[in-house]
């Protein structure tokens, strides 16, 4: 699990990060951060945040709308010195709020149901499925197993690292189904991003040794989301 403490004050970044460690379980790595705009523009993914509400540059709630927007299961946590603030923090979905001087004990009731909660988004997110009916049939495919979508005619082909399976579908609906993670690169492509290793401006390889077309008009666009999805936690192979 990777945790993000985020102040403008260093000791209180400093102090967060002793209580983490002190009462803590060590599976987990840590970094602090001095601005809003530092965490933003940091690559890492974070399923834990501490942050700071006042502070210089991007505040507090600006900065968890947009990581919201990234990542919307992050675990938020919010620290501050005027309790008044505390109602911002419900229009970005925190989980909780500790108040400076940050209460040990509280500290410690706090961080162990935030622990549960990130653990919960990520088995959620290792889990999600996409459901296939046909006439004959009803099935489950994890997102995780899925390579990419290939759209024949009438048919979609979808790709997993042991099998390809035929369906009678709509590429629009799978892709609607899916959901984040996978980019229509192509018209008769979606890929997975999670399993990209490079790219070139007309098509995209695969880690499995295979490649799927990309459209030389979406060339900027899946740039950009590729980007996103990377910045968000997805697994770079570039």
């Amino acid at each position: 699990m990777k945790i993000a403490i985020c102040d403008d004050e260093r000791e209180i970044c400093e102090e967060i990060r002793d209580l983490l460690f002190m009462y803590g379980r060590k599976d987990f790595s840590v970094e602090l951060f001095e601005s809003g705009d530092a965490l933003l523009s940091s690559d890492e993914r974070f399923d834990l945040i501490f942050l700071d509400i006042q502070m210089t540059g991007t505040n507090g709630i600006e900065t968890a709308r947009i990581i919201r927007e990234i990542k919307e299961s992050t675990v938020l946590i919010f620290i501050t010195g005027i309790k008044e603030y505390v109602f911002d923090a419900f229009d970005v979905r925190a989980f909780h709020y500790l108040l400076k001087p940050v209460d040990k004990e509280k500290f410690v009731e706090v961080f162990g149901r935030a622990v549960e909660e990130a653990k919960k988004n990520m088995e959620a997110n290792d889990k999600r499925t996409l459901h296939i009916k046909t006439r004959t049939n009803h099935f489950t495919i994890e997102h995780k197993s899925i390579l990419y979508l290939e759209n024949q005619g009438r048919k979609v082909k979808i790709h997993t690292g042991e099998k390809v399976i035929e369906v009678y579908a709509v590429m629009n609906e799978l892709e609607q189904q899916l959901g984040k993670g996978f980019y229509r690169c192509h018209r008769g492509y979606l890929v997975n991003m999670d399993y990209i290793s490079e790219y070139d401006h007309t098509s995209i390889m695969l880690r499995n040794g295979e490649s799927v077309y990309l459209a030389k008009e979406r060339y900027g666009e899946f740039i950009r989301e590729y980007m996103r999805y990377l910045k968000s936690g997805g697994a770079s192979g570039v």
